[in-house]
């Protein structure tokens, strides 16, 4: 349950084979007892790894004390090839008697079946539980196809589709009153804030109507024209007209008033 491993492949586990002091503990699954005879390391739970210690150290001293009565050699540790666990062959009969024992249900309402290996259905259900992605979990399992780990080795039953929902963003049904509420409080923020930067009226601006004496060579074309006049000094493009040696000769002169050397 804790390790994926198949019954064959827990039973075939040595003492030698048992990797508990390096930096990642683990099991070091021989390719010969393997179903798709590859060999594994399985890397095992830390809660696992000190289970494990005391179950050796608990070994050991069953075995010391057996030399002991025998009056042979005490050994200071286990033998490479001991059995880590002993798997006995009616082990499927002792799971039913203890199923019976804790009051679990040989069947659930679903039809399906408690046995020694839904314990590793067990084991992958718990991965995908835990948010494991499907490629780590289908390496952990030692599936060859995804689709076994995903359909077969995982009880949807047993995940927690309500909290998955958690992640889905908030969408109340007011967001747009929330967001109209938003733009309105920016508005009047902005108009109560607008004043301080409008500018002020210019009061030394004065205006009044200047008639323009300008005459043209069409007489029916004289127009009169009112401008607006402030104190400070404006440019314009605007040419003045001069008649010199009877032509016509633009001058710029801005807003200079007409001499009487200007023949208009």
């Amino acid at each position: 349950m804790l390790t994926g491993l198949r019954g064959g492949e827990l039973a075939s586990l040595t003492i030698a084979q048992l990797k508990l002091d390096g930096p990642v503990a683990c099991a070091v699954l021989d390719a010969a007892d393997e179903k798709n005879r590859q060999g594994s390391d399985i890397p095992l739970w830390a809660d696992l790894v000190v289970d494990l210690r005391q179950w050796l150290a608990d070994k050991l001293k069953v075995l010391q004390e057996e030399a002991r009565r025998r009056g042979k050699p005490i050994p200071a540790r286990l033998p490479a090839d001991t059995p880590v666990l002993h798997v006995p062959r009616d082990f499927a009969r002792i799971l039913n008697r203890d199923l019976k024992f804790a009051g679990i249900p040989k069947c659930d309402e679903r039809g399906q079946t408690v046995d020694v290996h839904a314990l590793r259905t067990t084991f992958g259900t718990h991965l995908s539980k835990g948010g494991v992605p499907l490629r780590t979990a289908q390496a952990a399992m030692r599936h060859g196809d995804p689709q076994l780990t995903a359909n077969v080795y995982t009880d949807p039953k047993l995940l927690d589709i309500h909290g998955a929902l958690d992640a889905l963003p908030a969408l109340p049904l007011d967001i747009g009153m929330q967001e109209r509420q938003i733009a309105t409080d920016t508005a009047s923020a902005a108009a109560e804030f607008a004043p301080g930067f409008a500018p002020k009226a210019d009061k030394r601006e004065k205006s009044w109507s200047v008639r323009d004496k300008r005459q043209t060579d069409s007489p029916e074309r004289a127009k009169e024209s009112s401008g607006v006049v402030t104190p400070y000094h404006v440019k314009t493009n605007n040419p003045l007209i001069s008649r010199v040696n009877g032509l016509q000769k633009e001058r710029e002169t801005g807003f200079e008033p007409a001499t009487s050397s200007l023949g208009s």
